[in-house]
């Protein structure tokens, strides 16, 4: 029976006597698109820490660096909210953090 693991970066290996073998060549890291900036530089623009940020996007920290190590890519509603933090950062952040109102 064949053992197989998924990488955090998208190869898949064999795992045999305690090793793993590459069964598929590694993906290339996804090009970040030229209208969406990078992660790394919304957050150091906002002068934030990886945790600080993650925290405030209510995301794991382990998806910030992936994003910006380029493991990942951030996708649907995350590369949404990135791009409007791109152009309004404290407005997002602090919608983000306010208490929603009551009904």
């Amino acid at each position: 029976m064949q053992r197989l693991r998924l990488k955090a970066d998208g190869r898949i290996v064999e795992l045999r006597d305690g090793k793993e073998f590459p069964l598929a060549p590694a993906m290339p890291a996804p090009a970040p698109c030229a209208s969406q900036p990078a992660v790394r530089d919304l957050r150091r623009r906002a002068q934030l820490t990886q945790l600080e940020f993650a925290a405030k996007l209510g995301v794991p920290v382990e998806t910030i660096r992936n994003w910006e190590q380029g493991k990942r890519a951030p996708r649907g509603p995350a590369r949404a909210l990135l791009a409007v933090i791109a152009h309004s950062p404290e407005t997002v952040f602090a919608a983000l953090s306010s208490e929603p109102a009551p009904a």
